[in-house]
């Protein structure tokens, strides 16, 4: 007698039951109680309220003086504010969303959050990211890429996504990110930066897609060598911006990079982040 397959829920309790064990509990349990939200605000523009655990990773990028900035995935635009707020008076920002419907509300919130001396610096675009690196080669110092993932968080909430969710969408995102990712780095400046961030729990939408890129680019024909770098968070460049404040977060090493997990964190997160340098040899 043929076994009978498992719904959308029962496939996701298991796969992600394999992943974390018995910790699983508490992520889910995590999962039902309200997020840990910081308030970004600047002067009397309007207030913006976003993850605590997305500001602090977004927070982590380095930022150049004069630099080429871009936001790869930047709707709906709370990390972009982050950024825009950061960089100094004589960079640029270009916040790219391929939807239009999200680029609407991208452009709102830029207009509504940032004050005009740092909103007049910010080039909004509806490119996709994945294809970036044809007009853009080597034009950045500094990329966010916060990649379109599985957001267990909000499919757990959802009865209907939940019941759709299947294993390959894990592996069909891991592909998505795996080329916006690989772009980003052709667009990257020598010696620039890019943030790769998700709010998966999976680890091939994390770590999984990082260890790609370094086995793709780790050979002595490049004149450049990729870099995964330990942050010190203690740094004075990693400082949040005076317009928004968090709460101290537990944050835990993985292979390539760092997890904030809201079961340990009130509720902030979950995200996954890691900082990668172009170097040159």
């Amino acid at each position: 007698m043929a076994k009978n397959k498992l719904n959308g829920k029962d496939s996701f309790e298991q796969y992600y039951f394999s992943l974390y064990n018995e910790r699983w509990v508490s992520l889910k349990e995590s999962f039902t109680t309200e997020p840990l939200y910081a308030t970004f605000q600047i002067n009397d523009c309007s207030p913006y309220y976003l993850d605590a655990a997305s500001v602090f990773a977004s927070n982590c990028l380095p930022l150049k003086e004069d630099s080429q900035i871009l936001d790869m995935c930047a709707a709906p635009g709370g990390k972009s504010l982050i950024l825009a707020s950061k960089m100094d008076e004589k960079s640029n920002l270009v916040c790219n969303e391929r939807s239009a419907e999200r680029r609407n509300r991208l452009c709102a919130v830029i207009k509504e959050s940032l004050p005009e001396n740092i909103s007049n610096r910010i080039q909004i675009t509806g490119n996709d990211g994945s294809l970036i690196c044809k007009k853009t080669d080597k034009k950045f110092d500094s990329i966010l890429l916060d990649a379109p993932c599985s957001s267990e968080r909000h499919v757990y909430n959802s009865p209907k996504h939940l019941e759709q969710w299947t294993p390959s969408r894990v592996k069909n995102l891991s592909f998505t990110q795996w080329s916006l990712l690989s772009s980003a780095f052709l667009s990257l400046k020598d010696e620039g930066y890019i943030l790769y961030s998700t709010c998966a729990l999976a680890n091939e939408e994390n770590d999984g897609v990082i260890k790609k890129l370094v086995k793709k680019y780790s050979n002595k024909e490049n004149t450049f060598s990729i870099k995964i770098l330990d942050i010190d968070f203690s740094e004075k460049k990693f400082e949040l911006p005076s317009c928004v404040q968090i709460p101290e977060l537990f944050i835990e090493k993985t292979e390539f990079g760092y997890q904030i997990l809201p079961d340990k964190n009130n509720g902030a997160g979950p995200i996954y982040f890691s900082l990668i340098k172009k170097s040159i040899d």
